[in-house]
């Protein structure tokens, strides 16, 4: 038998190098079937295994090369890359960001950038994606690219586990995406306004309708008649907040019906499930800050049963999922937003008597404080079992002072004086109050969020708390607290609105991009817990070893091992 002798040309019959390229191959778009067969005719050649021993020069050549399949996939790649490089139209997309797969997993269609239909309600799409529907083999095949770990999110409709929330966000909101972590919209293309659009916004009538419950006390209260305060101010205050309270309703109703599965991303959340709450308590402070000349007549009891029913309705669902111990219990999801959820029980006692009615408001004050109690003890305590929360102090730690504020003015409006219980809940909040503005420096250097009007309503409760204080205690001592304490509330409340539409009209840097509402259901990215493991069974072996050298030199009597006689 003849003995082929191993050469570069032999080895260039079965195997090519992809550095020895010609540039007219370059610049096709693929293969030709006539190329196709000729590779396949020279790779199914039969050869001898003992033909390749060579010299170490050529093994490093051969190392260097790649079968004919490879090379063609990688000339593929380098042309299409030659194309962008030479003009051609190449569309740049955050690498942590999935796009529009999701929709692909579900539909069968083509994943692509921007495919915000994912966080649209199903029904008004319905018709539109019937025709799109995978056959039974598709639905199988994605069925199984699923379940071979296809690296996907599952679906945009499930429920997120709140610890999940914590885990892919970071700021005093939750509303910032850590750097390792994926989303399911791009980052870099801007979403559709509603998308954009946050329940938080209901943070903005919040400060304003208690800015229109501290100028009526200003203007009818004992305390500050030497002011001399009209009641056109709390009038105009008032028209605004409805104003605001309309415009943002409309546009989080139309938001409710075209994205309802971000709503529902939202109401997952842990920290804006509290803004659910937000709307039934300003109706309830607008009431009890409306105007005498707009309405002179006494309220009515319908209005308190219209804004109070749907609060104790969602009260009863977040309170239930508290008590139930699940995946949302209190020691989980607590944060300083979770008094949202009880502020309101206060202020809904305060209207309760004010309609005449006080077996129900003495219940509301009852259910009040007793979650409120829980509450602060759960985030004043920091227990080991709940996520960590921001270390950095922040104006949302000024919720600490709002539902003692409200519980204190609840009692003196049920039982017709600011006794003992009202000033004991006067004198934890005045306490709270201090305790944060000592530390003024540390509210400075975060960025504006339209999250921050609802902080400001703790200050303004506690104003008029304040005044109702010093319409008992009347001294200039008191008199000069609420009069000051209401000049702090309503210029911060003045420099918020004025960031506000320097950043909503000039900046337009109001609403960006929800990423918080994007996050994937588990993380996407590489886990370290392989690397953990291998690194302790690296320790643990090292560990074992230096035992057992220990024990042997033991039992030899402090004599080292020796392989020789």
């Amino acid at each position: 038998m003849d003995k082929r002798n191993t050469s570069p040309c032999f080895l260039d019959t079965h195997l090519v190098d992809i550095h020895e390229v010609l540039p007219e191959e370059e610049e096709e778009e693929g293969i030709t079937k006539e190329e196709n067969g000729e590779a396949e005719k020279l790779f199914n050649k039969p050869f001898k295994v003992r033909e390749m021993k060579s010299t170490t020069s050529q093994r490093s050549k051969i190392n260097r090369q790649v079968s004919l399949e490879t090379g063609f996939s990688v000339l593929r790649k380098e042309s299409k890359k030659g194309k962008d490089e030479n003009g051609g139209v190449n569309l740049p997309r955050n690498g942590r960001s999935f796009g529009g797969f999701d929709s692909f997993n579900r539909f069968g269609m083509e994943g692509r950038k921007g495919d915000f239909r994912i966080f649209k309600t199903k029904s008004s799409s319905l018709s539109k994606q019937n025709s799109l529907l995978p056959s039974r083999k598709e639905r199988s095949e994605m069925e199984s690219q699923k379940a071979d770990g296809a690296g996907l999110d599952e679906s945009v409709d499930t429920s997120v586990p709140a610890g999940r929330y914590f885990a892919a966000l970071r700021g005093p909101e939750l509303d910032q995406v850590k750097d390792d972590e994926d989303i399911l919209l791009p980052k870099d293309e801007q979403w559709p306004f509603l998308l954009r659009f946050p329940i938080g916004c209901f943070g903005i009538c919040l400060g304003l309708s208690s800015q229109a419950v501290l100028w009526h006390a200003l203007a009818t209260s004992s305390a500050t008649e030497f002011l001399h305060i009209p009641l056109f101010i709390n009038l105009a205050l008032w028209l605004l907040a409805v104003a605001v309270l309309f415009c943002v309703s409309l546009t989080y109703m139309l938001k409710i019906v075209f994205y309802f599965e971000a709503v529902k991303r939202e109401y997952f959340h842990p920290v804006r499930v509290n803004f659910f709450f937000a709307p039934w308590v300003v109706c309830m402070f607008l009431v009890l800050g409306a105007p005498p000349t707009l309405f002179p007549n006494k309220l009515q009891p319908a209005i308190w049963c219209t804004f109070m029913l749907p609060y104790f309705l969602l009260e009863l669902k977040i309170y239930g999922q508290w008590l139930s111990g699940g995946k949302r219990r209190l020691c989980k999801v607590a944060n300083p937003s979770s008094h949202l959820s009880v502020v309101g029980n206060f202020v809904g006692a305060i209207l309760a008597a004010k309609v005449g009615w006080k077996e129900p408001a003495k219940f509301l004050w009852a259910v009040g404080f007793a979650h409120y109690f829980v509450v602060f003890v759960t985030l004043y305590q920091r227990l080991p079992t709940s996520e960590a929360l921001p270390r950095e102090l922040h104006p949302v730690y000024s919720m600490f002072i709002a539902a003692p504020s409200a519980a204190s003015m609840a009692w003196q409006n049920i039982y017709g004086e600011f006794d003992g219980v009202s000033r004991t809940c006067y004198f934890i909040a005045f306490f709270l109050y201090v305790s944060l503005v000592v530390r003024i420096k540390f509210f400075t250097g975060f960025r504006f969020s339209v999250a921050w009007w609802a902080y400001t309503f703790p200050m303004t409760t506690f104003s008029v708390a304040t005044i109702r204080y010093a319409e008992e205690v009347p001294s200039i001592l008191t008199k000069g607290l609420a009069v000051t304490l209401s000049f702090m509330s309503s210029t911060t409340v003045s420099v918020l609105f004025v960031s506000t539409l320097l950043h909503a009209f000039v900046w337009h840097t109001l609403f960006p991009n929800d990423l918080a509402i994007a996050i994937t259901k588990r993380r996407l990215g590489k886990e370290k817990k392989p690397f953990k493991k291998a690194y302790d069974i690296k320790r643990w072996t090292k560990q074992a070893l230096t035992k057992n050298n220990l024990a042997a030199k033991v039992s030899n009597g402090g004599k080292e091992d020796s392989f020789y006689p």
